[in-house]
C-alpha cells in the first residue's frame, strides 16, 4: 500500500472514531497489513488553524488502526487543555495523523551538545527526567524554530524550570523520532466533500 493510501485510511479512521461518539457509524474495518501491525501515532485536531486537541502514543504497543482510533477520541474529548469537542465543531475541525518511527536514545555530554544534535523540522523530541515526560512533534519547530526555544518549552511542558538541566540524581534523558504526517484538506474542502 502506498503512503498516500495509508494516510487516507488513517484520516478516515480518525474522523470516523470521533463521529461515532456523536452517533455516527463505527469506523470502517480495513484488513490492511500496515493497519494491523503495531504502530504509534499522534492525532492532532485544529480549528481555524488553532490547536484543538492532540494526543498520541510514543511506542507501538497495539495495532495501528486501534491506536489512531483511540488517540483521535482522546484528542477530541480527553485533552486536558481543551473542553470536549462538540458535535457542532466537528465539521470545522481538521484532522492530522502523525505516524512515529521508533524513538532513538540520544547521547550527549551537556545541554549545548544536545541542542547541537537536534535537527529542526526533522526531529520530534522526548524528554524525561525525575519521572516527568514530555514530547514535541517535529511540527512544533514551525512555532519554535531555534533548538534552545524548542528545548525550553519542552522542559516547561514536562513541568521543569526553563533553565533546568541534569544535576545529581536528576538526569535528563532525550530520545528523537521522525514522523510521516497526513492532514485533511482545509475545513471548507471538508464541508464541500461532505455535502456532495
Amino acid at each position: 500500500m502506498s503512503n498516500e493510501a495509508l494516510g487516507t485510511k488513517l484520516l478516515v479512521l480518525a474522523r470516523a472514531a470521533i463521529a461515532q461518539h456523536f452517533g455516527g457509524d463505527r469506523p470502517p474495518r480495513f484488513d490492511t497489513a500496515a493497519l494491523l501491525q503495531p504502530g504509534a501515532c499522534f492525532v492532532t485536531l485544529t480549528k481555524k488553524g488553532q490547536l484543538r486537541g492532540c494526543i498520541g502514543s510514543l511506542e507501538a504497543w497495539r495495532p495501528l488502526a486501534a491506536d489512531v482510533c483511540e488517540n483521535a477520541v482522546a484528542a477530541a474529548f480527553r485533552d486536558p487543555r481543551f473542553p470536549p469537542l462538540t458535535a457542532d465543531e466537528l465539521s470545522d475541525t481538521r484532522v492530522e495523523v502523525s505516524l512515529l518511527t521508533a524513538p532513538e536514545a540520544m547521547t550527549f555530554s551537556s545541554e549545548a551538545d544536545a541542542l547541537a544534535q537536534m535537527r529542526p523540522e526533522v526531529d520530534g523530541i522526548i524528554l524525561e527526567c525525575d519521572g516527568r515526560r514530555a514530547t514535541f512533534l517535529p511540527q512544533v519547530w514551525e512555532q519554535l524554530p531555534e533548538p534552545w526555544q524548542f528545548m525550553t518549552q519542552l522542559k516547561l511542558k514536562a513541568g521543569l524550570p526553563a533553565d533546568f538541566w541534569s544535576h545529581g540524581d536528576s538526569i535528563v534523558k532525550l530520545w528523537r523520532y521522525r514522523v510521516e504526517k497526513w492532514k485533511e484538506p482545509t475545513t471548507d474542502s471538508t464541508r464541500e466533500r461532505k455535502a456532495s
